[in-house]
């Protein structure tokens, strides 16, 4: 390794770097400035630019090679990122490409290690990494692992979601319409879906600020319960219940699904968003807890996200894990319901709403950005980081088909195998029908 009296000029190294690594659409649609000003390609306007913090940047963000390790340059001001943030994971590919093959990547490893080293002072965030322990998906782990996410702060989480506290993909009419009109048409959607009716009985698996459930004890006469694992999503839920009169046929509780054992007591099941806290393990017990709990020809409708079948494995700690869904899993849509018709269920009807969810994500990471420095009141910069990074990230990756998010509505037939459902759907689009 050289000394540090045979380092060539970090800027000079830097630009060098950035030749070689961004090329082709990268170096049209990303600019970089670095930590004197300096500007690569050049200072010509470009949807994003990155900003290199110190002469050590590059060798923080790629040396490690790995998402993680670019995650944490960000998230610790390595770089910041200044634009529309979802332009940057079109970076992923293009860097891949000019450092494939081991001896590009030893080059490129090399001409980083000739940068100055790190400070590793100041990594620090008041959440941290998520450190869980005990088995994997017991009940304990996974409410840890919900409490790490969760409860960072309502108030933060107001500031980029809905007006009803939805967090989870919208369904628009229009690609420009506003989000609280979209989440509250995906209310609907679901509760249409289930074809709810006055007196019924909903249990919502994993009922976040419990905005389904109010939304169907009000406009659907239903009596309503979601469960949650959070306790200050509970408490903010029930506030909201009360202060809307709903109290007598609607209520949060802080609950495992794997406690509920109303075995038969309910017409309808709701997962909206929380399937993918499951585990690919606990799938078939999952479908069959929820078959049990619906009466003969009760309708469940699953909503998650899906990663693409034959998609390639992780490796090693992703960010998401390690910063935002510690044990989440996601599973291809075929695994989901070959569980689900394991356990009894009957497949109905599956949808992908996979440009919604982009839309969606889009509309929060403006309104988080729009709220900064308010989101600093709750939160360190790191934690608004890590938010900001994985709903773009996410983003890109319904956009491009990488992820994908389906709502399966399951039966469960009666006896006779029945389904009690209408021969048409024409019910789901049109009120009157």
């Amino acid at each position: 390794m050289p000394t540090p009296t045979m380092q060539e000029d970090p800027v000079r190294l830097t630009l060098r770097l950035l030749d070689e690594l961004l090329t082709g659409e990268a170096a049209r649609t990303v600019g970089v400035r670095l930590w004197d000003g300096t500007p690569w390609p050049d200072a010509g306007p470009r949807p994003v630019t990155l900003v290199l913090k110190h002469p050590w940047a590059l060798r923080a963000m790629f040396l490690p090679g790995s998402e993680l390790g670019l995650a944490e340059a960000y998230l610790y001001d390595d770089f910041d990122i200044e634009g529309d943030i979802e332009v940057v994971f079109g970076l992923a590919d293009a860097i891949a490409e000019a450092t494939a093959g081991w001896s590009r990547k030893l080059r490129a490893a090399r001409d980083l290690l000739r940068l100055p080293a790190p400070a590793e002072s100041g990594r620090q965030t008041r959440r941290g990494r998520a450190r869980l322990g005990g088995r994997r998906h017991s009940l304990a782990r996974d409410r840890a692992a919900v409490t790490y996410h969760y409860d960072v702060s309502n108030d933060f989480y107001a500031l980029f979601l809905d007006r009803r506290l939805v967090y989870s993909c919208a369904y628009f009419s229009t690609p420009d319409e506003g989000l609280d009109t979209a989440e509250e048409r995906k209310l609907d959607y679901i509760c249409r879906k289930l074809r709810l009716q006055p007196g019924q009985r909903l249990l919502d698996l994993g009922c976040g600020w419990g905005g389904l459930v109010m939304y169907a004890a009000e406009h659907y006469g239903v009596d309503a319960t979601g469960i949650t694992l959070s306790q200050p999503q509970a408490e903010l839920a029930n506030e909201r219940i009360a202060a809307a009169g709903l109290q007598e046929r609607c209520r949060v509780l802080v609950q495992d699904y794997r406690e509920v054992e109303q075995w038969e007591g309910y017409d309808a099941l709701a997962s909206v968003g929380m399937f993918e806290h499951v585990g690919a393990a606990l799938l078939p017990a999952y479908f069959e807890r929820a078959r049990r709990l619906l009466r003969p020809g009760g309708v469940f409708l699953n909503h998650g996200i899906a990663n693409r079948a034959g998609g390639k494995p992780q490796k090693g700690p992703s960010f998401s894990d390690t910063y935002v869904f510690p044990d989440g899993e996601l599973v291809p849509i075929n695994v989901t319901l070959r569980a689900a018709e394991g356990a009894g269920f009957e497949v109905r009807d599956v949808e992908s709403l996979r440009e919604h969810y982009a839309l969606t994500l889009r509309h929060w990471v403006r309104r988080l950005e729009a709220n900064h420095a308010e989101a600093l009141r709750y939160v360190d910069e790191p934690t608004y980081r890590v938010w900001r990074l994985f709903m773009s990230g996410s983003a890109h990756g319904f956009t491009c088909g990488r992820l994908n998010v389906y709502q399966a509505l399951l039966v469960r037939p009666d006896a006779q195998g029945r389904s009690g459902l209408p021969l048409q759907r024409g019910d789901w689009y049109n009120p009157s029908s």
